[in-house]
């Protein structure tokens, strides 16, 4: 089995037998990623961390401003005080890698993004906190480039059955203009692997790949066809448990809530107050 079959396929890609002994696949995983407070530096060690404390203190402000979105650039922090911004936010449940050309993980503080912008040669052009659902910059380049629609084609190949009729609802659902998310479940379809291989290939495959450890796994990677995304969760055993399309901005597994964002903003204030 070739790569990309083996990543569209597996347990959790074809549906069950009809008396339902099949179907625990679509139990999700019990492990779900829980808030921890970072190893932080004692007060005393973090006397000479006057900008990192004050760029943190800048975070919070966003955290407490109204619409609770901005960013807040690292790029004049020396090193030592980008350590103690890093060391506070810690590492939580979302990483994003965007080809190239930016990284961001998602801070222990859920809707506070850690985001590096590179250039071809990998240079650091951008480094900066990002407050807010999702990247901006990283979500605004998740498509660039990509077809508009879906081509749907008079002939298919060989075994590919209930994958052609998929093509036009994609198209539908990218012509709506209320944003509505819509998921396409490929786990409880019937579908052979040249079906699954056709709309690996008809789609294309975008730079964009996000890995979410909220409830498991979740790899989600943005397709060549604007706003569709495969959303793809993995249990313990990294056994794929659900295979979905999903046509959206953005799926919603990936962003912090505005409650998140609230909860963020109390928990970074109690961090806080051990270094004022």
């Amino acid at each position: 089995m070739n790569d990309t079959l083996s990543s569209l396929v597996g347990p959790g890609s074809q549906p069950g037998e009809e008396d339902g002994a099949a179907l625990d696949y679509m139990r999700m995983p019990s492990g779900m990623m829980t808030f921890s407070t970072p190893n932080l530096p004692e007060s005393e060690d973090a006397q000479g961390y006057r900008d990192g404390k004050a760029a943190l203190e800048q975070v919070l402000a966003i955290l407490k401003s109204g619409d609770k979105r901005g960013s807040i650039d690292l790029g004049g922090l020396d090193a030592a005080n980008r350590d103690f911004v890093e060391q506070v936010l810690g590492e939580g449940e979302v990483s994003v890698i965007a080809g190239a050309r930016a990284q961001a993980q998602e801070a222990v503080l859920a809707g506070v993004w850690r985001v590096r912008e590179t250039a071809h040669d990998g240079a650091v052009t951008r480094d900066y906190v990002e407050v807010g659902a999702f990247p901006t910059n990283i979500l605004a380049g998740a498509f660039e480039g990509a077809r508009n629609a879906v081509p749907v084609a008079d002939s298919f190949g060989p075994n590919i059955f209930n994958a052609p009729p998929l093509l036009p609802e994609i198209n539908d659902h990218l012509d709506k203009a209320n944003g509505v998310a819509h998921a396409i479940n490929l786990s409880l379809l019937p579908h052979t692997d040249e079906d699954l291989l056709f709309l690996n290939d008809i789609l294309g495959r975008g730079e964009l790949t996000i890995l979410s450890r909220g409830y498991g796994n979740c790899r989600i990677t943005a397709t060549a066809t604007r706003k569709v995304w495969w959303v793809q969760f993995y249990n313990s055993q990294d056994t794929m448990i659900l295979n979905t399309i999903e046509i959206a901005s953005v799926p919603e597994v990936a962003c912090a809530s505005d409650e998140d964002l609230v909860d963020s903003s109390e928990r970074l204030d109690e961090i806080l107050e051990i270094y004022r």
